[in-house]
This record gives structure tokens, sequence and C-alpha cells, in this order.
């Protein structure tokens, strides 16, 4: 089965930074589009930022939601098997569980039932 493992998560101060990884067991990211999640408690869960593998096009393109851009860069190691999230000038209202998920085909990247594979969440807490 396709396992999908985020990490990186922890406790930082409001303004600092955290990088957040995910990988797939067994496989390679190279051609799969990824998306990472976020639910604070209390909110649904919302999209953060994803990398999208056009097939068609063989390229790829990055998303933000509007809340993160320009703080937050999600890119691809392909050398390591890993999408990395860089999370700079981290608010408070960044404080949720982070979910990595992926998916094999072109998905609508902002919507959490376009991925098939999801990992179990790494907890983020940014004091105020």
């Amino acid at each position: 089965q396709v396992q999908v493992v985020e990490s990186g998560g922890g406790l930082v101060q409001a303004g600092g930074s955290l990088r957040l990884s995910c990988t797939a067991s067994g496989r390679a990211f190279s051609s799969w589009s990824v998306g990472w999640f976020r639910q604070a408690p209390g909110k649904e869960r919302e999209f953060v930022a994803a990398i999208v593998w056009s097939g068609g096009s063989r390229i790829y393109s990055t998303y933000y939601a509007t809340s993160v851009k320009g703080r937050f860069t999600i890119s691809r190691d392909n050398a390591k098997n890993t999408v990395p999230l860089q999370m700079n000038s981290l608010k408070a209202e960044d404080t949720a569980v982070y979910y990595c998920a992926a998916a094999l085909l072109e998905p609508k990247y902002y919507s959490d039932s376009a991925y098939s594979y999801w990992g179990q969440g790494t907890q983020v807490t940014v004091s105020s």
C-alpha cells in the first residue's frame, strides 16, 4: 500500500519558521501531485498549498491559499523523494494539524476529495 508520512511539526514562536516534509513509502513523487492541508481546532480542514504535476503539459505548478501566500513555499526534492513545505513568518493562526496528501492524477488541487492518499498529520503550534 501507499503510505504518506509527514514530519517536521513542532512548537515555534510567532514570526519563526518550520519546515515540514512529506514522503510516500515505496513511491517516487516526481510524477505525483502533492497537497498540504491543515485543520485547526473547531475549524474545517482547509487547503494550504499544492504542487501539481501536469502529465499533459509536463510541468509542475504551485498553488497557495491566500492566507499563506508569500510566507509558505512548497517545492520538490526529487533526490530525497520528499515534498517540503517551508513555513516562514508563522502566526498564531497557523496553528493546526498539517496533512500531506498525494494523487497520481492531476487533481483539483484545492479540493481534499481529489487526493487519494493521506498522511496522519503533524502538529504545528505557533505561540503568540
